[in-house]
């Protein structure tokens, strides 16, 4: 199975390698960085730590990235793809708690819920303002589309390549609002969409939309849900997948358990030698 993990960036050279290191190390083989024209140094340093780069040649502002870095993990390949910010937001950590619930078959679309409540939020640094639109927007999307989602504006996610292949990306638009549109259309499409917790992580270093993109962002958001009416949503899990295969590593084996079957053996043969002994002195 073939995990892609795509890191749309901008100017993150200072928070992009203490991202690096704390993916866990089995998927560090394939992940792809895309540049949306940085002048810090971001495309170096990401070749500089073996991470692909593939640096566009204008900012195409965060969805144009997505849109980008998706399409190219679907050909090469991908069985699952997960989206993670390079500026240290989200924990890289949990990169393997979203691929096992895909990879279990449990939800074909997973995301890292922030929220839990008010106090956690502020003090992990979230800026009021941007708590206040996320709870007022995500209360309207859930009332809306009939779900009970943590919040709908996350940018820790994992996909099945087949959602990618089925939702219309270049529809949507380049902007910060990418990330509401696709987890709009995986519900209509009745993905089954989970949500797992992770913790809240502002820091200096965080990318954040600011008050007047905000505003523009909650109106751009309103449109997109109007234009999606809940009575055409299908239903939750309608939209069936074949399974993913399930690897199961090896387990090392303990080294008494493996005397304990050499002691088992000797027995075996012991035990045979004086039957034949036995037999032999009757005779």
């Amino acid at each position: 199975m073939k995990v892609i993990i795509v890191m749309p960036a901008f100017n993150v050279a200072r928070t992009l390698e203490k991202t690096y290191r704390a993916i866990p190390e089995r998927f560090r083989a394939h992940l792809v960085l895309g540049d949306n024209q940085s002048t810090d140094g971001t495309s170096d340093l990401a070749r500089r730590l073996g991470i692909q780069v593939i640096r566009h040649d204008r900012n195409y502002g965060y969805g144009g990235n997505m849109k980008r870095l998706l399409r190219y993990a679907l050909t090469e390949g991908a069985d699952i793809v997960v989206e993670l910010h390079p500026d240290f937001q989200y924990d890289p950590g949990l990169v393997d708690l979203l691929v096992e619930y895909l990879q279990r078959g449990y939800f074909e679309v997973i995301q890292g819920n922030r929220i839990r409540n008010r106090q956690e939020a502020l003090s992990g640094g979230m800026p009021w303002y941007r708590y206040l639109g996320n709870r007022l927007t995500t209360v309207f999307e859930n009332m809306w589309f009939g779900v009970n989602f943590g919040e709908w504006h996350s940018g820790m996610k994992a996909f099945r390549a087949e959602v990618l292949a089925r939702l219309p990306l270049e529809t949507y638009p380049d902007t910060h609002a990418f990330a509401t549109d696709i987890l709009m259309d995986c519900v209509m499409q009745g993905f089954r969409v989970g949500e797992i917790p992770v913790p809240v992580r502002y820091e200096a270093d965080s990318s954040s939309v600011s008050v007047p993109g905000l505003f523009a962002y909650c109106a751009r958001m309103v449109g997109a849900a109007l234009k999606r009416p809940p009575w055409k949503k299908q239903p939750w899990g309608s939209a069936k997948l074949p399974p993913l295969p399930i690897e199961t590593p090896q387990r090392a084996q303990n080294p008494t358990e493996t005397q304990n079957v050499v002691v088992e053996k000797f027995s075996v043969l012991l035990w045979i030698f004086c039957v034949i002994c036995g037999v032999k002195g009757m005779v």
